[in-house]
């Protein structure tokens, strides 16, 4: 069945009863029904189109007469026409709209903030803070497809191809445990269970239990052995293990809420350790004493430095 056309129709009185049960059994109906509420509530403006044409005929001689020049022959418009066609134009936008708008699910983390779904076949997925997911319902059923920004864990249940798709990159599997971390300048995953499929700009690599994958902006991906059963992030920590400072101070940012800036501190230096979610203070220090560098807290901004700096 077409259903924008069988839509138009309905709307238009044009359908069967047997079209119309149809219509009536498939997804999304009752948006249907209040688009074509709202849609009756539109009056198309009612114009003596003759007269109109006659005015305009008139000024146009008048006109001509003047400036001395031939009569253009003039061609009825069909107004009628036009009006019917720019009314299914909307109404079609609008029902897209509608449609679009009702099956996409969004889920979204702001600093210091971690959340947790279930998706519609069971799968689990945990929002690191300032992280975006996005799926389709509607398709669901057929395509498990979602659409990450920033870091999530995801429990997989068992079925079809499961895909996680990022900007350039993106994560296969079937039944497993596994955590995206998808920043700027850095992409991460951590496979816990099962097997990954892991595909990037120049490749693919395939990952199983205890085993990473890392890429950092400009430089080539590489894998790496993982002991935790699950992301540190989860257990309220972030670890890091030889990855720049830069990509440190973000999370420090992202967890805490605050404003980092630094002063004659090389942020490419690489970093190894981990800091906590629960004290703020603490995890300064974490970043700090093993870089030999000193920091000041000035509200929600923190400067770090070189001791002699200041």
């Amino acid at each position: 069945m077409d259903k924008e056309k069988d839509i138009l129709k309905w709307f238009n009185g044009e359908l069967s009863d047997e079209e119309i049960k149809n219509l009536q059994a498939s997804e999304g109906f009752d948006t249907f029904e209040k688009i074509r509420f709202y849609s009756e509530q539109f009056d198309v403006p009612k114009r003596d189109v003759a007269a109109s044409l006659e005015d305009f005929k008139q000024n146009y001689r008048s006109k001509a007469t003047k400036e001395k020049t031939p009569e253009t022959k003039i061609r009825k418009l069909n107004l009628s026409m036009f009006y019917k066609v720019a009314a299914a134009v909307v109404l079609l936008a609008t029902l897209s709209y509608f449609m679009f708008s009702n099956n996409m699910y969004t889920l979204e983390t702001s600093v210091a903030q971690n959340k947790q779904i279930s998706l519609p076949d069971g799968s689990e997925v945990t929002l690191n803070a300032g992280s975006k997911l996005a799926y389709n319902k509607n398709s669901w059923k057929n395509e498990r497809n979602l659409e990450l920004e920033g870091e999530a864990f995801f429990k997989v249940a068992k079925g079809e191809k499961f895909t996680v798709q990022m900007d350039e990159e993106s994560v296969q599997v079937l039944g497993t445990q596994f955590n995206i971390k998808d920043r700027e300048n850095y992409f991460d995953v951590q496979c816990f269970e099962g097997k990954v499929r892991v595909t990037f700009t120049n490749g693919e690599t395939i990952l199983t239990k205890g085993k990473a994958f890392r890429m950092l902006k400009g430089k080539k991906g590489y894998v790496y052995d993982i002991v935790d059963e699950k992301p540190s992030w989860m257990q309220q920590e972030s670890s890091f293990n030889e990855v720049p400072l830069s990509e440190v101070i973000e999370e420090l940012e992202r967890q805490y809420d605050i404003k980092i800036k630094t002063e004659n501190v090389n942020v490419s230096q690489l970093y190894t350790g981990t800091f906590t979610h629960t004290n703020k203070e603490l995890a300064l220090q974490s970043v700090a004493i093993p870089l030999r560098m000193e920091y000041k807290i000035n509200e929600n901004e923190v400067i770090f430095y070189h001791n002699g700096d200041k």
